[in-house]
C-alpha cells in the first residue's frame, strides 16, 4: 500500500498541492482501522471526499458494495482512472462542496483540511448511518468539545445538535506525505435519530459565538447586526436583551437547551424569525 503510493508519486513526478490541502495518508494500519470502524458490508454505498492516490479507496472497494470518490484535482482523477481497475468505484471529478452527492449511507475520508468546516456542515444535511473522518487534531477537538470546554465552539454546538461525535484516534504527522505541520485525528460521526436532532437558528448561533468568551447579553449586544437589527431597533430593545435567558452565562458554557431558550425568548419578542 505504502509502496504503491510512492511508486505513483515517482511515476507521475507528483507534487502535492498545498492549495488543495493534499496530505496523503501512508500508514496501512490506520487505513485498515478506519475501514473497520466504518463497519462496511456489501450493501453499503460509501462516499469518499479527497481520495488522493487511491490507497483508502482501494481498501474501501474491497469491503463496500459501491464507493463514490470525489476528487477536485484533475491530475489525480486521471491517475486514479488509469492506474486502478475497480469494478465498484466511481470517480467523481469535481468540488465536493459543489457537486451533487450520489446516494450514500456511509462516509469514509481523509478530508482536505481547508474544507473541514463547510464539508462537515454539508454532510450533516444528509441522512447517513456513520462517518469515519480524518481532520486536523485541533478541529477534531472542537468537534467533540462539550459546553464549558476550552475548545467548545459554534462547530461543537452545531455538530452536537445533529449527531454523536467521538474522537477515536490521534494520528502523528509522520503518517502523511508530505508531512503536515500539525497532528491529525479520526472522528466517528453518527447522526442522531430524527426526533432527537435539534434545529437551531444559525444566525443566532453565529451572533453568540462571534464572542464566545463574553456573556450572552454582551455577545448579543455586540452582534445585534447579525440578527438583522438596525442601530435604531437595537437602541429600542437594548434593555430588553438584558432579560434574555442565561444572560450572565459565558457563551462557551451554553448547552443546546440554553440556546433554544434564548431563541424562543427572542422569537417571542419579535427580534428573530
Amino acid at each position: 500500500m505504502r509502496d504503491r503510493l510512492f511508486y505513483l508519486i515517482s511515476k507521475y513526478n507528483l507534487n502535492a498541492r498545498k492549495d488543495l490541502g493534499q496530505n496523503f495518508l501512508i500508514v496501512p494500519d490506520i487505513i485498515e482501522r478506519n475501514v473497520e470502524r466504518a463497519e462496511l458490508s456489501e450493501g453499503d454505498l460509501v462516499l469518499e471526499v479527497g481520495p488522493g492516490l487511491g490507497v483508502l479507496t482501494d481498501a474501501l472497494s474491497r469491503h463496500a458494495g459501491k464507493v463514490y470518490a470525489i476528487e477536485k484535482d484533475p491530475r489525480l482523477v486521471e491517475i486514479l482512472r488509469k492506474e486502478y481497475r475497480w469494478s465498484n468505484v466511481e470517480i467523481i471529478d469535481g468540488d465536493a462542496l459543489k457537486v451533487d452527492f450520489p446516494e450514500f449511507n456511509k462516509i469514509v475520508s481523509n478530508l482536505p483540511y481547508q474544507i473541514s468546516s463547510p464539508i462537515t456542515f454539508r454532510f450533516l444535511k444528509y441522512e447517513f448511518e456513520r462517518a469515519v473522518l480524518i481532520y486536523q487534531l485541533e478541529f477534531a477537538q472542537r468537534m467533540v468539545a462539550k459546553p464549558g470546554d476550552k475548545n467548545y465552539s459554534r462547530l461543537s454546538l452545531m455538530v452536537r445538535a445533529k449527531a454523536h461525535a467521538e474522537l477515536v484516534e490521534r494520528i502523528g504527522r509522520g503518517a502523511f506525505w508530505p508531512r503536515p505541520k500539525v497532528d491529525s485525528a479520526v472522528v466517528v460521526l453518527e447522526p442522531k435519530p430524527k426526533n432527537e436532532q435539534v434545529k437551531l437558528n444559525e444566525d443566532l448561533v453565529r451572533a453568540l459565538f462571534q464572542h464566545r468568551r463574553s456573556t450572552v447579553v454582551a455577545a448579543l449586544k455586540k452582534s445585534h447586526h447579525m440578527l438583522g437589527l438596525s442601530k435604531e431597533e437595537f437602541k429600542r430593545v437594548r434593555e430588553l436583551l438584558s432579560a434574555v435567558p442565561h444572560a450572565g452565562k459565558r457563551v462557551f458554557q451554553l448547552s443546546i437547551g440554553d440556546i433554544k431558550d434564548i431563541e424562543e425568548f427572542l422569537r417571542d419578542e419579535g427580534l428573530i424569525d
